[in-house]
């Protein structure tokens, strides 16, 4: 268990790394041949699953506290894979991306996944078999049988359940033989799909697509080219302590960038349309709590937005509202669902609708919150609770080392409990 007390926010702390941006930077580190840098490195479980399979295809890996160095070998097909069998643990996003990597080797590939990720969907079969690789999952979910060699092509995606396998395939398909065109339709989270162009593009890869992300062209027989890439600030995990600033008193957070491809620095739009005062400056962020409004935001292409933004409406005058509700119910918990039932524990009036969730800012109350398992779940609970009238305690604590293992300790570091 963890106590959260009421509290009053005041100090600064540095925006853990992003997760998504290192597990991009070691697939690519994986594919080139050479030597790759991934400076200001994450340690999250997420991030350590994605050195387990560079690991296992091939790649040698040298981990130090501010950098890790990976020796590629062009991806799975260009060197005897090391094993097989690789664990995706709970990382949707390893499971979706490295699977379309593994079709590039011959060899049978079989990806394995632990807790939530085996309930998690992973239609992915008919994409890989139009593009030369044979696929097979269980039921549609984990564990994922890949046989390659994938050879490229045309074809279409329905990229509503969002751009996670897109991105596999990105990465994989400038290594295949044949050029390749990819129609999508229905794509969520499309600022992911920015954050993997440009990495691919710092090492060396192109990516052609329109600007609605309808149309991409890959042309084959590319070459991943080794370079020294530093992960970004991740503001999906800045999110909270910035509206713990917003409800509590005032942080800063350092390493940030405003200019970032990650659809999540939209937090800044909705704390400014809540009534937060926001100071920007470079490379940090700071807030300063004022007397918070309800809002209304559309939190469809940035879902991982949606519990902090729960937290900050619990503490909002009024009843705010948040749509894109169907983006929440595969994650590491029926996330729509699971918000729901835990900030009514808390005393918030929260209605849950087809694709929005209302919220009713309240004074809440002392709970025992239930996690789920679920790292944005604990996070958003801890920073709702940071101006209730009693001690609120939350289950399975550990659960934040998926994204951001240094939560707690930073939360801290700057609460100073209300006597």
């Amino acid at each position: 268990m963890r106590f959260i007390h009421s509290s009053t926010i005041d100090g600064a702390i540095t925006a853990p790394p992003s997760k998504s941006g290192m597990i991009r930077a070691v697939a690519a580190s994986l594919l080139t041949c050479g030597t790759s840098a991934i400076l200001n490195p994450t340690f999250c479980d997420d991030g350590m699953a994605s050195l387990g399979i560079a690991d296992a295809f091939g790649a040698d890996i040298t981990l130090r506290t501010d950098r890790i160095k990976v020796n590629g070998y062009g991806g799975p097909g260009k060197k005897k894979i090391r094993r097989n069998i690789v664990n995706c643990h709970e990382s949707g996003l390893c499971m979706r991306m490295f699977a379309p990597i593994a079709g590039l080797a011959e060899e049978v590939i079989i990806l394995e996944a632990t807790g939530s990720l085996l309930r998690r969907p992973m239609h992915m079969d008919a994409a890989l078999s139009a593009l030369g690789a044979q696929s097979e999952t269980q039921n549609g979910s984990a564990p994922i049988r890949v046989k390659g060699t994938m050879s490229g092509g045309r074809f279409m995606y329905d990229g509503a359940e969002g751009s996670q396998f897109l991105t596999g395939l990105l990465m994989a398909l400038p290594l295949c033989s044949s050029d390749s065109a990819i129609e999508v339709y229905n794509l969520k989270s499309k600022p992911y799909i920015d954050i993997t162009v440009e990495i691919l593009k710092r090492f060396g890869v192109s990516i052609y697509h329109d600007r609605d992300m309808n149309q991409f062209f890959i042309k084959g027989n590319q070459l991943y080219k080794p370079c020294a890439y530093t992960v970004e600030g991740d503001w999906s995990g800045a999110a909270f302590m910035l509206v713990a600033g917003a409800i509590g008193g005032s942080i800063t957070v350092k390493g940030l960038c405003e200019q970032s491809c990650q659809g999540d620095r939209a937090i800044l739009n909705v704390l400014e349309e809540a009534g937060a005062q926001i100071d920007v400056n470079e490379n940090s962020i700071s807030v300063h709590q004022r007397n918070l409004k309800a809002f209304q935001f559309d939190a469809t292409e940035c879902p991982d937005l949606f519990p902090p933004l729960v937290a900050l409406a619990a503490n909002c005058e009024g009843k705010s509202t948040i749509y894109g509700a169907q983006r929440l119910i595969h994650k590491e918990s029926n996330r729509a669902l699971a918000l729901v039932s835990e900030f009514a524990k808390l005393g918030t009036e929260i209605e849950l609708h087809k694709d929005k969730i209302d919220v009713k800012g309240a004074q809440l109350k002392r709970a025992v919150i239930s996690s789920h398992n679920d790292h944005r779940i604990a996070m958003a609970c801890a920073v709702a609770a940071l101006k209730g009238d009693g001690e609120v305690a939350i289950d399975c604590p550990s659960c934040v080392f998926k994204s951001y293992p240094t939560f707690f300790e930073d939360l801290d570091s700057v609460r100073r409990v209300r006597e």
